[in-house]
């Protein structure tokens, strides 16, 4: 291989690996996000205690919308333990949770209206070692504190704190042949204000609809507030070198911006005040996400808060109760694990929470690609290796193109040695007879690059496939048992680096003693840097190495042979 391809190669391997640091350190440094609202009115505020409601009428007094009244950490535990795991017995009936079990979801909400504490995800085992130990997406426990709150707040008195819901049972199922499950808790302040909380749930379904159905008996008019919040420690290990570059943190979306990350430094050095109509908030992680939707006609708020090590990112939507008069407020949640066309069906643009980077345009046709082709082999290690057949055939003569170049300059290389030897103190004459050589022998030196630039936002689009999609979680191939975790054996991370150390010989030795090295040396770099990939991942490379020596070794022969 030239000097300018050996160049070339090590400049475009040099731009991908800064294009992954520099995404790994937009996520924990970047800039922060701008605090707007509906009016583009960064200065525009609400008085404390105050809201002014968008369907029309008089101001009447709420709490604040940060909610300081209700304390985000004050959620029950699980039955017969504490905040750290420990047991403890509890006599007092009106605080035991409510439990809902459906064919997807176990989950535990607290009866005094701060929402969902646990929820367990039946279909996805926490670990191989133990699969009967299903996955906790929301959590109490030291160290991954997650929580879903849907809290009903307003101007009565009587809801200056949540509702204490009095449930008539403690247990609720989805039953056989029921495609839908419905948890109602009444409430009554003995005031003229009555709320139900109705909580509706959906066979096969990661969807969960929340909605309180308010009358308001008295004379004058009541406001309500609806709060979605998500709440979250940042999770261990967010800022080591050695984690996946996949993000963890807050999402918004409305109709200013589709998509906008939220993440916990973001949070750290100012709240988020916005409205909107429409949208979603989201707290996301790798392969799973929590989320709410509220209300798509109504102006909705957007918020986050910090409280010491937990940070909360949050809408809220107004409602106006006429007097005598009962209504409906609502708020959808998605809490489950990333499948993108179940996200899709409950709010647009959530299935944008796949987290594949700038390069979406291009991950999203071959995520589509790749589940058409597990639908029909039924394995994603077979299905990994035929979409990257598929891959190498659409870009076939880009790369037979690269491989002619890399041929040709492999067989002036004797020439180019001799006129480097012979003009060595005299770079001008040396590259001025070297372009003489190229014109004379109908070689392009800078042919082979084009071919594999093009390619270079594939690969990373297909690596982000690959490293997000949750459907690779726990999926076997061969010896392998989870493409999404690393080979134990590294078999195929030091199959890779093989492959690549075969691709090398292929190629011509650099006139540079000193390139010759590093270009040995780096089938051994990305051995070493392959061993703890996802080995879905591996896989691909290792395909696409083993295709390419195919091609390039026929091309080289078909070059080279009949003149030797």
């Amino acid at each position: 291989m030239a000097i300018e391809q050996i160049r070339t190669f090590l400049a475009i391997t040099l731009l991908v690996v800064l294009f992954l640091l520099w995404q790994a350190w937009q996520e924990d440094y970047g800039p922060a996000f701008s605090s707007i609202n509906a009016t583009g009115d960064a200065n525009q505020t609400t008085q404390p205690g105050m809201v002014t409601p968008f369907q029309g009428g008089r101001d009447i007094p709420l709490p604040p919308r940060t909610d300081s009244s209700v304390d985000n950490r004050m959620v029950p535990t699980l039955p017969g333990t504490d905040r750290a795991g420990e047991s403890m017995a509890s006599s007092d009936e009106e605080n035991r949770p409510i439990r809902v079990q459906t064919d997807v979801f176990e989950l535990f909400i607290n009866p005094n209206g701060t929402g969902i504490y646990q929820l367990n995800l039946l279909a996805y085992p926490d670990s191989q070692d133990q699969p009967e130990v299903p996955f906790s997406l929301l959590s109490q426990r030291m160290g991954h504190y997650f929580t879903a709150e849907a809290t009903l707040l307003g101007s009565d008195k009587t809801l200056h704190k949540p509702p204490r819901f009095r449930p008539e049972q403690h247990d609720y199922r989805l039953a056989e042949g029921e495609d839908t499950l419905e948890v109602r808790l009444p409430w009554d302040s003995g005031d003229g204000i009555s709320v139900t909380k109705v909580m509706t749930f959906h066979r096969q379904s990661y969807a969960v609809d929340f909605s309180y159905e308010v009358k308001n008996a008295k004379e004058e008019p009541v406001a309500v507030r609806l709060h979605g919040k998500l709440t979250r420690y940042p999770p261990a290990g967010q800022n080591s070198i050695f984690r996946l570059p996949t993000y963890t943190g807050g999402v918004i979306s409305n109709a200013e911006d589709l998509y906008q990350k939220v993440d916990f430094s973001d949070m750290t050095k100012q709240d988020l005040k916005h409205t909107s109509q429409g949208g979603w908030i989201a707290m996301i992680q790798h392969y799973f996400i929590g989320s709410w939707v509220p209300d798509p006609d109504a102006m909705n708020q957007y918020y986050t808060t910090q409280d010491g090590t937990l940070y909360t990112i949050a809408v809220s939507t107004d409602k106006i109760i006429s007097p005598g008069g009962h209504d409906t407020i609502s708020l959808r949640g998605y809490l489950g694990p990333k499948i993108q066309d179940r996200m899709e069906a409950v709010a647009p643009n959530l299935s944008r929470t796949v987290d594949y980077g700038w390069l979406w345009v291009i991950s999203q046709p071959l995520f589509w690609l790749l589940k058409k082709i597990h639908s029909l082999l039924g394995n994603w290690g077979v299905a990994i290796i035929i979409l990257t057949l598929l891959i190498k055939l659409v870009f076939f003569h880009l790369s037979a193109t690269s491989y002619r170049s890399m041929a040709k300059m492999r067989k002036l290389q004797p020439r180019m040695v001799k006129l480097r030897d012979t003009y060595k103190d005299d770079k001008v004459k040396m590259n001025q007879r070297l372009m003489e050589l190229y014109k004379e022998e109908g070689v392009n030196p800078v042919s082979g690059c084009l071919p594999i630039a093009v390619q270079i936002p594939v690969f990373i689009a297909l690596y982000w496939v690959l490293l997000e999609s949750v459907e690779l979680r726990h999926a076997g191939f061969l010896w392998l048992s989870d493409l999404s975790t690393y080979d134990p054996f590294f078999i195929l991370p030091v199959s890779m680096g093989i492959t690549m150390f075969l691709q090398q010989k292929l190629n011509p030795t650099p006139p540079d003693p000193i390139q010759a090295k590093v270009m040995m040396a780096l089938p051994f770099v990305f051995t070493f840097l392959f061993l703890f990939f996802p080995s879905g991942l591996v896989l691909y490379w290792f395909v696409n190495n083993v295709l390419s020596i195919a091609q390039q070794w026929v091309i080289t022969r078909q070059i080279i042979a009949p003149n030797t």
